[in-house]
């Protein structure tokens, strides 16, 4: 990680897919050396960002379609897997940092920023983890899942019940990356009925019982409380520098 970060907070939303791309622009201003490496930080409207792969499917107009009559704007990213859904319930994070071997730690990168989250929620009283939760939408290997609190909590449990709270995707270009990752923090409800349209459009199965969020597991959880938890982890790894 960079020895500084400049925490930039986008105080409103762009838009579904100009939110998208201001990532991507922001990734060449840091390639470029116009910026420094930063975090950005913002709360999306309503939003299904659908992969590459999915656009492929047959059913993909039909999903747009669906996302659309549920209020969400169907966007396409050009990072991560399958069909994400997002409001202004949750927290966007993209790491952006020059590199001159961008693609050298890509693998090692997923690992390092699910712990950074997880550890951030554990901070908040959630029985958090990563890993894949069997049947979860945008299925990863470093998805970062909580659990019901309880008094067998703790890494050796099961995932038995675990929702998955937040999801990431890594864009790496030469002598540069974004990882971006957003983080489910309060109602879920539309976000998992907007999944249940789209993947039944896609024809794509999946549970719908691990999509959640964390206000789920620890009632009264808001979005600026995982925001500065996250900050507070974040302090450990780099010195965070006010956008100017």
């Amino acid at each position: 990680m960079a020895a500084s970060l400049v925490v930039h907070r986008q105080q409103e939303t762009l838009g579904a897919g100009a939110d998208l791309n201001r990532g991507l622009d922001l990734l060449s201003e840091v390639r470029s050396g116009a910026r420094p490496a930063m975090l950005r930080l913002y709360r999306p409207q309503p939003t299904v960002a659908f992969g590459q792969r999915d656009t492929r499917l047959p059913g993909y107009a039909k999903a747009a379609r669906a996302a659309a009559a549920r209020g969400f704007v169907p966007a396409v990213r050009r990072a991560g897997g399958r069909a994400a859904a997002y409001h202004e319930g949750t927290l966007v994070v993209d790491h952006i940092q020059p590199e001159a071997d961008a693609i050298a730690g890509a693998k090692a990168r997923f690992g390092f920023f699910g712990e950074l989250f997880t550890e951030a929620l554990r901070s908040l009283g959630l029985d958090a983890g990563v890993g894949e939760i069997p049947g979860e939408y945008c299925p990863g290997e470093f998805s970062v899942f909580g659990r019901v609190p309880g008094p067998a909590a703790g890494p050796g449990r099961g995932l038995e019940g675990a929702l998955k709270l937040a999801g990431t995707a890594q864009r790496v270009v030469a002598g540069a990356w974004l990882f971006s990752s957003v983080i489910v923090v309060e109602n879920s409800a539309p976000i998992r009925d907007v999944l249940v349209d789209t993947y039944s459009a896609l024809g794509l199965e999946w549970d719908p019982h691990t999509a959640g969020a964390a206000e789920d597991l620890v009632p009264g959880i808001t979005v600026d409380a995982v925001e500065a938890a996250v900050l507070a982890v974040y302090a450990r790894h780099a010195k965070l520098l006010t956008e100017s």
